[in-house]
């Protein structure tokens, strides 16, 4: 374990993927550390032991599932460091079936959330609603990333080699007006202070639980990505665009569109950048 630690691979790892995985890399140290690495390379007799330890989160089967891919990444690490001969934890299935991918946070589930929680929570609901921006990045955003004609950010997924560009359409001017200027971050808790993503998840896990949006399909943060998609659209970005700004392929996007905006503000969506043309 920390050998990976010090390694450049665990380096290159964003910072919110770092913060993320760090729990999980002591749970897999405080578990297999005392076996030895040779005993990796006995894939029938660790694989069980790999999914008894894997199945302790089978009630949350994202949460075993991110487990079962920190592991991994600390044994492929191992085979390339010439330890072990191969992965044991190939061929091991995932215990999450479901997708969120075309799942958004429609604004019946914003209202639902904001009727209940603080405006700090709200603030940020609102503005990955209106930028689609991932949260580690929505985190990271500070006033002077607003420039006059856009926001300006370096993608955290792409180690920073991506730069998001998001348009001041009207909707996103009206979220950033109405944010309390506390901090050179744009996001802050109620003590005026910038959010980490552990901090604000308890936050936002706590905000779902008093709005009683804590079912069989909870909303993600995550799912108003693609509520900015449709507030883009409506507000006549292009599909290519739109793609650009949240790194999805055009088909996503149209997806999306098809199946969240009506039939009647896409056709004065479609109008209005016809008309722009």
């Amino acid at each position: 374990m920390k050998a990976y630690k010090g390694s450049e691979d665990y380096r290159k790892l964003a910072d919110s993927t770092k913060e993320h995985w760090s729990p999980w890399l002591d749970k897999v140290g405080q578990y297999f550390g005392p076996l030895q690495i040779k005993q990796f390379d006995r894939p029938e007799k660790i694989r069980p032991i790999i999914r008894k330890w894997r199945n302790r989160w089978a009630d949350r089967p994202r949460s075993a599932d991110c487990g079962l891919q920190v592991l991994s990444r600390v044994l492929a690490f191992a085979v390339e460091d010439g330890k072990i001969a191969g992965n044991p934890c190939e061929g091991i299935g995932r215990l999450y079936k479901g997708g969120r991918s075309d799942i958004i946070g429609t604004d019946a589930d914003i209202a639902q959330i904001k009727k209940t929680c603080s405006p700090e929570i709200a603030n940020a609901i609102d503005l990955a609603a209106t930028t689609g921006l991932r949260l580690c990045d929505l985190l990271r955003l500070t006033w002077p990333n607003v420039g006059e004609d856009a926001i300006t950010i370096s993608a955290g997924k792409s180690g920073h080699k991506r730069t998001a560009l998001i348009p001041l359409y009207d909707d996103l001017r009206a979220v950033l007006d109405r944010i309390p200027k506390r901090s050179i971050s744009i996001l802050t808790g109620v003590r005026r202070r910038p959010w980490n993503t552990n901090s604000f998840g308890t936050a936002f896990y706590r905000a779902q639980v008093d709005a009683g949006m804590r079912g069989n399909n909870p909303l993600h943060f995550h799912d108003l990505r693609g509520t900015a998609a449709t507030k883009f659209y409506v507000a006549g970005i292009p599909i290519r665009v739109i793609a650009e700004i949240l790194a999805w392929e055009e088909e996503h996007v149209e997806k999306i569109i098809r199946k969240y905006v009506g039939r009647s503000a896409a056709t004065k969506a479609l109008i209005a950048q016809l008309n722009r043309k």
